[in-house]
């Protein structure tokens, strides 16, 4: 029974370490398509160098998380020694505050640098910076393990604004020129 258990155990984890090298791919495609759109937009400044640099970052450490979830999979590891122990807190190291800290460094660089510009609405510049925050604050964790909580936070919500972000960046420069100035980091003052 308990070598059946085992197992099952071990599959899942594979399983889940499949889909998290999945994951991974995704990711560093959304970073370079964002980088390079708001390039194409004409920005050039350091933001979405940042942003691409975080991009990449985080998807190397989501796969290499992935990797090394896999290999604690493996039935033939032994329980006893140490080297599980430390493949699991390089899992976390690189899965947690690795990815999150640099998924932080994407959603600032992209954040910033398209709402300044008004390629973004205002409340999702405000957003991205409070997300890249929390997510910078969340390597916190290495030293003090009740920051652990601010992971989660950073990495769901973050999903949350990827997808935002991804909806609402224009697609052209005629489009930016074609969207209200509300959506601008100034705006003028009403005429009275």
């Amino acid at each position: 029974m308990i070598t059946l258990l085992r197992a099952s155990a071990c599959l899942v984890l594979a399983a889940a370490a499949f889909l998290q090298l999945g994951s991974a791919i995704p990711l560093g495609i959304f970073a370079a398509t964002a980088s390079s759109r708001l390039q194409f937009l004409g920005m050039k400044v350091a933001g979405t160098q940042i942003a691409l640099f975080g991009g990449i970052a985080a998807s190397v450490f989501q796969a290499l998380s992935a990797c090394v979830g896999w290999v604690l999979a493996q039935a033939g590891l032994p329980a006893s020694s140490d080297v599980p122990h430390s493949l699991h807190l390089l899992a976390f190291a690189t899965g947690g505050p690795g990815y999150v800290a640099t998924v932080g460094l994407l959603i600032a660089g992209i954040s910033v640098a398209a709402g300044i510009q008004g390629f973004a609405p205002r409340w999702l510049m405000v957003l991205g910076i409070g997300i890249a925050t929390v997510a910078e604050l969340s390597t916190l964790v290495l030293v003090f393990p009740a920051a652990a909580i601010l992971l989660p936070i950073a990495r769901f919500s973050g999903f949350v604004w990827m997808i935002c972000m991804g909806a609402l960046l224009p697609k052209s420069r005629g489009a930016v020129a074609s969207r209200p100035a509300a959506g601008a980091f100034r705006q003028e003052a009403p005429q009275v």
